[in-house]
């Protein structure tokens, strides 16, 4: 994606086809800050990558304490919205939820957390969350919409790459999901409203697989086939099992072995020889 498309969305709200400073007089409010840069918007979030975010305390749409510190230990889908916008922001939790849907059929269920941040403090309130979510109807329990101050929001913004400013009636930000690996590092962004199942599966994917082998090993190495056997089927929406891959594999294997085989024959043949020639 050239820096020149990155996407961004303008203010949802119904007030922005007013004149921004007849809204503005009437209601006492500071000026709005004008539209993100693109280009400018995109650097910030591709130079994100690689940092740490810090442990964040945030209350969830359950009215529960959130420390993102507590997450650590599997990824983290990481998206930044506001309730009060009526068209892109439902779009990109809805897309999300569809994906990440399929992301747990093919990963499993416990493999990564979903977190919805609202960034609009004055108003997505954790109350305003839950019908947010319940709205859309997510019921997830490793999913949070995440209610914050202005700071730790900010703060979080700035360690992601999500850039956001207030329009008249609403903001133009960033149409960002982040993820994050098992450390709370920026792994890999995806934008767009709309997200293809490869988009957030891959990442996801590739991730559980660069996990360190446990207690298990033979556990470990077959849940790796697994994943690595997955492959995306566009015409059905949904991951498939390639026993295609499987087949290559053993064939590697098989290859390697007899090369290996002959390897040890024939070094047993040289000094078979040599024992017999001397």
């Amino acid at each position: 994606m050239s820096a020149g498309t990155a996407p961004r969305h303008g203010a949802c709200g119904p007030w922005r086809a007013l004149l921004p400073s007849l809204l503005l007089l009437a209601t006492g409010l500071t000026a709005a800050e004008g539209p993100l840069d693109p280009d400018e918007a995109l650097r910030r979030s591709q130079a994100a990558i690689g940092g740490t975010v810090a442990d964040h305390r945030f209350v969830d749409h359950r009215g529960r304490d959130l420390q993102l510190g507590a997450l650590r230990g599997r990824p983290v889908v990481l998206s930044f919205i506001y309730t009060s916008c009526a068209f892109i922001c439902p779009t990109i939790t809805t897309s999300l939820a569809r994906v990440t849907d399929i992301a747990r059929e093919t990963l499993g269920k416990d493999r990564f957390t979903v977190v919805t941040v609202g960034f609009d403090v004055r108003n997505d309130t954790p109350q305003a969350l839950r019908r947010y979510a319940a709205e859309r109807g997510i019921e997830a329990p490793d999913w949070y919409f995440a209610s914050g101050d202005q700071a730790t929001v900010d703060a979080l913004a700035h360690e992601t790459g999500f850039s956001y400013v207030p329009l008249a009636g609403g903001f133009d930000h960033l149409t960002q999901v982040t993820i994050l690996d098992a450390d709370g590092r920026v792994y890999r962004q995806v934008y767009g409203p709309e997200f293809q199942p490869p988009m957030i599966v891959d990442p996801l994917k590739r991730l559980a697989l660069g996990m360190a082998v446990g207690e298990q090993p033979m556990a470990d190495f077959l849940s790796r086939v697994r994943l690595i056997c997955t492959s995306y089927d566009p015409k059905s929406g949904r991951y498939r099992f390639d026993y295609s891959l499987i087949l290559e594999i053993a064939i590697g294997v098989s290859c390697a072995l007899a090369a290996l085989a002959f390897v040890v024959h024939t070094w047993r043949q040289m000094r078979a020889t040599r024992a017999a020639g001397r």
